[in-house]
Parts: C-alpha cells; structure tokens; sequence
C-alpha cells in the first residue's frame, strides 16, 4: 500500500503546495500590498521552498532547438525514430536551407547514445546530446515511465534492453554507426553487442562506454554496497510496489521513483539540505542567478521515472550480485555473452577520477573482456577530477572528454569495415534460440 498511500499524501498536499507558489509570486509582485509587508523577501522565498520541495516534478523537455555551427544558427527537430511499449527512439536532426551545409551534416557519422534506464530522465543527458549535435547525426533511447506503460504491453527484464539495443542497431546499420552508452547501459551494451558479433551480425564501428558497473566487484561504491547488502528477495519485498489507479499502467509492478529519489537524497542528504538552504538565502538576497541555478538542477534530478520490476531485479542479480559479465556466466535468452568474440568494433571506455557510483576499474574492466578486439583499437582514458556526473554533461565533459570521443569516432572512420559477419559458434546458440533468430 505505500504507492497508494504516496499518492494519497501527494494530493492531500497540493492544495497546500499551489498556494505557496501563489502566495511566494504575490510577496514577490511590487504591484501587490503583500510585497509592502515587513520581511515580504523572506516569505517570499519560504514559500517558494516549500512549493519546490512539495511539487510534482514532470518530465523535463530537451529543450534542444537550435545550434550554433561556424557561426551559423541551425534550427534542430526532435523527431521519433522507432517507438516501442518501453521506449522511444529519438532523432535530433539538423536543417539547414544551404545545400552544400545539408550534405555535410548528412555525411557526418551516426551515434546512438543509450541512455540509463534507472531513476532519472534520458533528459538527463541533454548536455551529452547536445555537444554530440556539433559533428554527428544523434539519435537517444529515451525510457518510458513504467507506470505509464499498461500491463497488457507484457513485463520488460533485462534481457528485453538488451534486443532493444540491437533492434535500435540493426535499425540505424551497424557498420556506420558510433554507439555510447552512459553508466548502467554499459552492462546490456556491451552484451547486445557481444551476441550481435556472436551471430555473425555486423556489429558498431565504435562502442564509447562511460562510467558504467561492468565489473561491480571493482572499488565497490555505496551503491555496490547497497546492492549487496541484502538479498535479492529483500529488494522484490520491500521495494516493488504496484501502480496505483488512475495511471495507464496500474496494476504494474516497478520500482517506484519516489523510493529512488528517495535513495539518492539519502545518500548524501547534508549536501541537499546545504543546497536547499542556500536557495533560500539566494533569494532573499536577490541573487537570481544562482537561484535559477538551483532550480534548473533540481527541476532534471527531482524529476524521476518507475522502474519496470523484472528489469530493476534483473540488473541487481546479474550486474551487481552475481557478477555474470565478468565471470562469463550471463546468458540472454540461452545465448551465452562473450565479450572476446566482438572484433570489428573498437572500444573507449572512460571513468571519473572521483566516480562515486560506478568506482575506477568498472568501466575498464570491458577492457579485459574484449580481448578480441585489436589493441590498436582500443582505449581506455580516466578524466582527471572528475566524478560520474561530469564524464557526461558540464564543463570538463565538454572540453575534456568529448574532443576525445569525438577523435576517437574520426580514427574509426579511417579503418576499412570488416568484409562480413563471422559466423556464430554453434554452441553458443540454443536449438530454440536459432530457429528463432531465422
């Protein structure tokens, strides 16, 4: 009943809520006698504090509509590419009204850019997105709320992101296409990859993976520690709750978010409880700037999405309790996943020096897996100062990181594509899994 009783606490308090925002909005407005009343400012923004901590966060907008390019304003569409019950595939494309600026964007490299499936947003990955839009044809996995999803659509587990990944490959063609993945979509990346190769399907130019658990057992994070803490039957009993009337997916099991923004204010609350606190103060002080500040964050970390149940127990089994990546043991539909067999893709993987979530060594250990792949082609660069958030979005990813991916995905391009596919080693396949696949 916690779903239920969350709710029912949502909407007894947002009568309460709306009347802060009214009421900060009216110390605020000079035109109105509140704004005259001694300590008007303070009011003002207790109000506003309050509204923020008791609202609704909604799925942010990507807010990616135009580009600069040598000078030059591009107009940008977000178009949907592919459509499935648990995600959608987005194209950010570019126009241009030059002919000779179309055919160039045209001929520049495709990246899919995985996004995580776990807690927040694919929005969280606006920075990502757009720094790529400078060189590249961008496409994003972007994750349906599950409580959105109805049940009749059937369950979604970890192997189901994984064929979600290769249909998005097989759909944009393998051969060109640059793929990265963010935090924990490194772990399904890697194993859609490794059977594509397995089969004897084309596989992706180039894989970029950044601060991802391919290997949990390395520098084990609170987050490790919190996956292996209590078994898996812990999780599925005090965690995974069921969707409540009226969202179109009631009835649904998931993993709440309001349970994991919850876990993400807990881990470190003096920090949030610092930052909501200098909110305040910043708007006493008229400090608009640094306010605004504040508010845009917390508007992409507050807003949080449901978690299908059999994904969210699927990962913490495979990738964080057992450890089947590193240890060969993992198996997709009877398909055993074997790193060693991919040898036409090369390989960046990159971590924060100061990663607090996924430690150093998790995401190099793809490195020790994809032996297959030529050393030549394979890299691994640890940005200096950095922690998870700032491989992917901010200053240093922009100025550290992405010139190195963006090389990187330039020296790939040089290379000649393989011929064909290898053939897939037989024993690799179930009897049932290769009727399937004809």
């Amino acid at each position: 009943m916690l779903y239920q009783l969350h709710e029912l606490t949502r909407n007894l308090m947002a009568p309460w809520v709306h009347q802060a925002q009214a009421n900060a909005a009216f110390f605020n407005n000079p035109g109105h006698w509140w704004s005259s009343m001694p300590g008007a400012d303070r009011l003002a923004a207790m109000n506003e504090l309050f509204h923020r901590l008791g609202k609704d966060y909604e799925k942010p907008e990507w807010n990616i509509h135009e580009l600069e390019l040598d000078g030059e304003v591009v107009p940008v569409a977000q178009l949907t590419e592919l459509e499935k019950p648990f995600c959608r595939l987005l194209r950010f494309k570019r126009h241009s009204n030059d002919g000779a600026r179309v055919e160039e964007l045209l001929a520049q490299p495709a990246v899919l850019v995985v996004a995580p499936l776990s807690g927040h947003h694919a929005t969280l990955l606006r920075d990502t997105v757009r720094t790529l839009l400078q060189d590249h044809r961008v496409y994003v996995t972007d994750w349906i709320d599950a409580r959105m999803v109805p049940v009749a659509a059937g369950e979604f587990g970890l192997d189901d992101y994984v064929e979600y990944v290769q249909e998005f490959i097989r759909h944009l063609g393998a051969d060109k296409l640059h793929v990265v993945s963010v935090c924990q979509p490194t772990v399904p990346v890697l194993g859609a990859v490794s059977l594509m190769a397995s089969r004897g399907e084309a596989t992706p130019r180039s894989l970029v993976m950044m601060g991802g658990p391919i290997d949990a057992r390395c520098s084990p994070t609170a987050v490790n520690n919190l996956a292996t803490r209590n078994p898996l039957s812990w999780f599925e009993n005090n965690v995974i709750h069921s969707v409540p009337a009226p969202y179109p997916g009631q009835g649904r099991r998931v993993y709440p978010g309001f349970l994991q923004h919850a876990g993400f204010v807990t881990m470190n609350p003096s920090r949030h409880l610092m930052s909501h606190w200098d909110f305040y103060t910043d708007l006493v002080k008229g400090d608009l700037d640094d306010a605004n500040a504040h508010r845009r964050f917390y508007d992409e970390y507050n807003a949080v999405l449901d978690m299908p149940a059999k994904f969210y127990l699927d990962t913490i089994r495979v990738v964080f309790q057992e450890f089947l990546l590193p240890r060969g043991q993992w198996h997709v539909r009877g398909e055993r996943v074997d790193p060693s067999v991919i040898r036409d893709t090369a390989l960046l993987s990159i971590e924060g020096e100061l990663d607090d979530i996924a430690g150093l060594g998790q995401t190099e250990a793809a490195q020790a897996l994809c032996t297959g792949i030529p050393a030549a082609r394979r890299s691994h660069f640890i940005v200096e100062g950095a922690g998870h958030y700032g491989i992917f979005s901010g200053r240093r990813w922009r100025e550290v990181v992405y010139p190195k991916v963006r090389d990187f995905f330039h020296a790939q391009a040089q290379v000649a594509p393989a011929k064909k596919g290898r053939k897939a080693a037989a024993s690799n396949v179930t009897p049932l899994r290769r009727r399937a696949q004809r």
